[in-house]
């Protein structure tokens, strides 16, 4: 573009045309034209403050009218276009101008449609220098450029993938390769990150991957919970970087690119069989760059973090976070909420409600609308097993609990002695005593229907048939009423429960033939 002050500076200076036309880098003929419209519209040098401020236009008000009367593109509605898959500003150039011509109006040409458009977007362009303080802000990201793991037996190939942590202030960098970027990686990096920070700043600014945001939204974003609970732990604020707007983060952006150039591609020609190998030569990669002096800035990233910034970190928590996992439930009727076959016990008082349930190495913990119900430590071992807090149950649950062989058998004791041989005859039937329970506890429950004195009658009977008396039996004499009529006086008393446990026993004169026994 034609320097029209610069033309008429070196012309009060006495320059020739030709020199000024060297000089300036155009025409003699432009110089020459230039000098012509001055003289005539008499500008002189020095210029005044608005006519240095529009020469181009009082010099050659022509070429303004001509471009007032083009079609001027709408620059916004281009931005978010070419943010679209497989736009071109070749192709928005096309449909500007069918649009143009459409209105009977002039586009520009190709060129200056991009120029105008170039001088548009570096208006917003314009970068602010943010002075960060020391211990302020740590900046994470996982880099794009991936390393390789060699398999010694097959020789096949698989991915790592490379966390990166830098401190805002000192640029002191961590970094760590893993073999996904599932949740489990992404908080075990952070907690290996501030362990060797051996420190946690006020502010964590990651990206919106999944493992760290749910929801990213422009006014209101929602985290992961069990990362939430990593910067509770830590007594850090997470603050999520916008979605396509990497100069939010940009310590991580040029931590990246350093470890893509001084890690990434310096280990290409090398082959590493584990992880540890390959985390052990990133260590020592990273020593490296750390130690390495500043181009623009006094010492390197290790002094300043020493010195200057590690002073300023907040100090660690005294136990590492624990990685917790996060699901929801709905508590089923037994009142058992199940994880990975195991059964843990929720108050009977939340059957049917929706609860969440995190889950660590050794604690499970129940919350109900984000109040803190219970916990239990974590079963391991075969499958079934169950975790249960009397507590939790209802009221006849626990009372359930408390019955055993001895409870039952005094209590049938109290009803008397042929109650108490049939209570015994009824658990020694079963190979499991507690198959048992429910039979005397429905025998015991005939007390209450039918009398004491009636129950104790019907045992007294059915031990003059069986030894082994059951539930149903006695029932059956209850029901009929046979418990009201007189024994057979051939059958003998039954002894006492101590010298006979098995029921009545049949004299001998029970036996012996002939009219005494008719």
């Amino acid at each position: 573009m034609t320097n029209y002050k610069e033309i008429l500076r070196l012309n009060q200076l006495g320059l020739n045309q030709i020199g000024i036309a060297q000089s300036c880098q155009c025409s003699r003929k432009t110089v020459r034209d230039v000098l012509n419209r001055a003289k005539s519209l008499n500008i002189t040098w020095p210029l005044t403050e608005s006519t240095e401020s529009n020469l181009p236009q009082l010099l050659y008000p022509e070429r303004r009218a001509f471009q007032n009367e083009r079609r001027k593109p709408d620059f916004e509605k281009i931005e978010k276009e070419l943010q679209r898959t497989g736009v071109t500003l070749k192709l928005l150039w096309n449909e500007y101008c069918t649009e143009a011509r459409l209105n009977n109006e002039l586009p520009f040409m190709y060129s200056q449609f991009c120029f105008h458009y170039q001088k548009h977007s570096q208006k917003n362009k314009a970068t602010m220098h943010l002075s960060r303080r020391p211990g302020e802000q740590i900046e994470v990201d996982w880099a794009g450029k991936t390393l390789t793991l060699s398999d010694s037996e097959t020789g096949e190939n698989s991915i790592a993938y490379l966390f990166v942590g830098v401190l805002a202030y000192s640029q002191y960098t961590y970094a760590e390769a893993f073999l996904n970027m599932g949740q489990e990686n992404w908080i075990s990096a952070h907690v290996n990150m501030f362990q060797h920070f051996q420190g946690v700043t006020r502010i964590l600014v990651c990206d919106n991957l999944k493992t760290g945001v749910i929801q990213a939204d422009k006014y209101s974003t929602k985290l992961n919970k069990t990362y939430q609970e990593l910067a509770e732990h830590y007594n850090t604020a997470i603050l999520p970087a916008r979605i396509s707007a990497p100069k939010d983060k940009p310590n991580a952006e040029g931590a990246v690119g350093l470890a893509t150039r001084w890690i990434t591609a310096a280990v290409r020609n090398k082959k590493f069989f584990t992880l540890q190998d390959l985390n052990q030569e990133l260590r020592f990669r990273l020593k490296e760059i750390n130690s390495r002096p500043f181009q623009k800035r006094e010492g390197s990233r290790l002094q300043v973090f020493l010195h200057e910034e590690k002073p300023f970190l907040a100090p660690l928590p005294s136990t590492p976070y624990e990685l917790a996992q996060w699901k929801e439930a709905i508590v089923p009727f037994n009142y058992h909420i199940s994880h990975d076959k195991m059964q843990y016990s929720v108050p009977h008082e939340y059957i049917r409600q929706t609860v969440e349930v995190k889950i660590t190495k050794h604690t499970i913990e129940i919350f109900y609308e984000n109040l803190r119900l219970c916990s239990h430590a974590r079963l391991y071992g075969h499958s079934g097993q169950y975790s249960t807090t009397p507590a939790h149950m209802p009221e006849d649950h626990q009372s359930y609990l408390q019955w055993d062989a001895n409870r039952f058998t005094e209590w049938a004791k109290k009803i008397g002695p042929h109650t108490e041989t049939t209570v015994k005859s009824i658990l020694a039937s079963y190979k499991i005593e507690q198959q048992g329970y429910r039979s005397c506890m429905g025998l015991l429950k005939f007390a209450d229907k039918y009398s004491i004195e009636r129950l104790e009658s019907a045992c007294r009977r059915a031990l003059c048939y069986t030894p082994n008396p059951s539930y149903k039996s006695i029932k059956n004499i209850l029901v009929t009423g046979q418990d009201k009529l007189a024994l057979d006086s051939n059958v003998e008393k039954a002894p006492s429960s101590e010298s006979n446990q098995y029921g009545y026993s049949r004299g001998a004169s029970y036996y012996k033939g002939g009219k005494e026994h008719e």
